[in-house]
């Protein structure tokens, strides 16, 4: 099974990919980790990833798409993954779909009100050693300003800024209603409020996918 998490920053879906491994053992494959863990093992498309990253420039599509496909023919793919933030455009959904999947693909548009936003990630703060994620109100570190995990201080992300998430904000509108569009066109898409607690989200979510699986089980006794 694919699950594909949809949604703008800040909307949860790396909170929602953490609910599915526990329930599920589908591991969280985000390409901005594969890309950090490319560079920093020095593997050749690491190497070209980093070298377009040097030059201030985004990496290609077809790197990225490259790494996704080096991970997901691992073992632990098997059964089943969640994808955190990708694909992010038309193209690369038409090439995440050429590289097939076992079992279905089900897309969940994560739907949270900019207010809900701007709170959760003006708030967020993040470890800058070992990439720990903290909010000042829902999970604020034991210790004010210090990472729990490895004592380093705690920074704002620069994209956490205000005027930073409002752009953000409109450059995630303009190139997610096409994929909208697309899945729901499939009729693979569910829309979910992001907006509730977490809890409560990935509940949601779980009873479209039990939903899914059980109706799969199905067609194939």
């Amino acid at each position: 099974m694919r699950v594909i998490l949809l949604g703008a920053p800040g909307s949860g879906k790396g909170t929602v990919a953490e609910g599915l491994r526990s329930a599920y053992g589908f591991p969280k494959i985000s390409t901005g980790d594969l890309l950090r863990a490319a560079v920093r093992e020095r593997t050749p498309l690491g190497l070209k990833a980093e070298s377009q990253m040097g030059k201030g420039g985004l990496v290609d599509d077809a790197t990225v798409l490259a790494l996704l496909g080096e991970r997901l023919a691992r073992e632990d793919c098997r059964d089943g993954y969640t994808l955190d933030g990708f694909p992010r455009n038309i193209a690369q959904a038409e090439s995440l779909e050429a590289l097939g999947a076992t079992g279905p693909e089900v897309v969940f548009d994560l739907h949270v009100g900019e207010d809900v936003i701007f709170r959760r990630l003006t708030n967020r703060r993040t470890c800058p050693s070992c990439e720990a994620i903290y909010h000042v109100i829902n999970k604020p570190p034991k210790k004010e300003g210090t990472c729990d995990v490895c004592g380093t201080a705690l920074v704002q992300r620069a994209d956490d800024k205000p005027e930073v998430i409002a752009e953000r904000l409109k450059t995630h509108h303009a190139k997610t209603e096409p994929l909208i569009a697309r899945y729901t066109a499939k009729g693979t898409l569910h829309r979910i409020d992001a907006g509730q607690t977490a809890e409560a989200t990935i509940a949601e979510v779980r009873k479209v996918l039990d939903a899914v699986r059980d109706k799969t089980a199905r067609s194939q006794d």
